[in-house]
């Protein structure tokens, strides 16, 4: 185990003063401050608890009023979301879905329920999101444009779309990613499972490629409990997305009829009544949430530590902060400081072409994602309620 530098030492004691707390220091809590209360008691009193209910429709209301989409689908959760706005994309069986190793295994595993295969290119070490330079480097490797569509061209496999993920919701360069998939006649579908609240040049995420899909979990800035939400501003494609997320039944007062095998996807009223009074508080979140980011990074300043920030014209809502260090030994000696002084101090994920179900997938050099993926520690970024 190799020896902490002080400043990491410091940085533990740091995060105790930080959160106010000697005892344990969760990495992201949720917070129930506003109306949650109210709203679920009301949905009881109701009896309206289920995939039917005024909250469901405030909610999706609410989320296009946020992130400036034209629709939003509320879903149980954010995987059930990009399977069906991958769906809506147009991935087939046996397409190749290009996205990033350094995710959650979510991504990848709503690519594999359409029958499709992830292909990996290398994250940028600026934003830990999808580098369009490696996109682009891959494209134009491996793949050729034919009358059906993009191909890979040893493969013989149709390149149906592109999904980047917004890193712990650091905004990728999504714009430099946007005119490639252009370029190239690919739809980009944005995994924004982490980034609610943040925006790039203005404008918020997921809503820059034809569909996006955000996660409500418990551990995400605003949760539902569970849920997800796919948004667009294709109003053939909103409605075919809420037809195939209440399990593809025809409307009528008394009929069951479905046209097509679909999902029992759609978020309870439940849930999005937690959701509309978690959304109530976003503002105050975000700021709070800055507020701690702004504080790690004045804190890694001064002692010589790499936190990392959101790129020039973008805003995160630093979902969770993160932290570089020097090496594999560094990063485990200070997972295994931190967590021992009660800090709940993680690692990124496992890189998704090292798990068995996807190492057999096609892949790009990805020296970026492996150097990060040995360095990075994520730190309690929950909100701190300084109102």
């Amino acid at each position: 185990m190799s020896k902490l530098r002080p400043a990491l030492m410091e940085l533990v004691d740091f995060v105790h003063r930080l959160y106010g707390e000697q005892g344990a220091v969760p990495l992201h809590s949720p917070v129930f401050w506003g109306n949650e209360k109210q709203y679920l008691c009301d949905c009881i009193d109701t009896t309206f608890v289920s995939s039917v209910g005024a909250y469901v429709d405030r909610f999706e209301a609410m989320i296009c009023e946020l992130t400036g989409a034209g629709y939003a689908i509320a879903t149980v959760n954010g995987t059930a979301a990009l399977h069906v706005a991958l769906r809506l994309a147009g991935v087939q069986p046996d397409d190749l879905v290009v996205t990033q190793p350094l995710t959650f295994v979510a991504t990848c595993n709503a690519i594999s329920y359409l029958g499709a295969s992830p292909a990996f290119v290398d994250v940028d070490s600026q934003t830990l999101g999808m580098s369009a330079v490696a996109l682009e480097a891959w494209l134009l490797e491996h793949a050729e444009r034919r009358v059906q569509g993009t191909f890979h061209k040893s493969l013989n496999r149709r390149i149906a779309a592109v999904v980047p993920m917004h890193s712990f919701g650091l905004m990728c360069d999504i714009e430099a990613l946007l005119r490639v998939c252009d370029s190239w006649q690919l739809q980009l579908v944005e995994d924004a499972a982490e980034a609610l609240g943040s925006r790039s040049q203005g404008r918020h995420a997921g809503t820059f490629g034809q569909l996006g899909a955000f996660s409500f979990n418990g551990n995400k800035i605003i949760t539902c409990g569970g849920g997800g939400c796919i948004v667009t501003d294709d109003e053939v494609l909103a409605r075919r997305a809420k037809h195939l997320t209440t399990t593809g039944k025809l409307p009528h007062a008394w009929h069951f009829y479905h046209d097509e095998v679909a999902f029992n996807y759609r978020m309870p009223n439940i849930n999005a009544a937690l959701g509309c009074a978690q959304l109530e508080q976003l503002t105050s979140l975000l700021a709070d949430k800055q507020a701690t980011a702004s504080a790690y990074q004045s804190f890694g300043m001064a002692h010589g530590l790499n936190f990392v920030p959101a790129r020039p014209g973008t805003e995160s809502n630093y979902w969770l902060n993160t932290l570089l260090l020097d090496s594999l030994s560094e990063r485990d000696a200070f997972l295994h400081y931190a967590n021992q002084q009660g800090v709940q101090a993680r690692p990124a994920w496992r890189l998704m072409n090292e798990l068995p179900a996807f190492i057999t997938a096609p892949s790009g050099p990805l020296p970026v994602a492996n150097d990060l993926a040995q360095r990075l520690v994520n730190l309690p970024s929950g909100v701190r309620g300084l109102d």
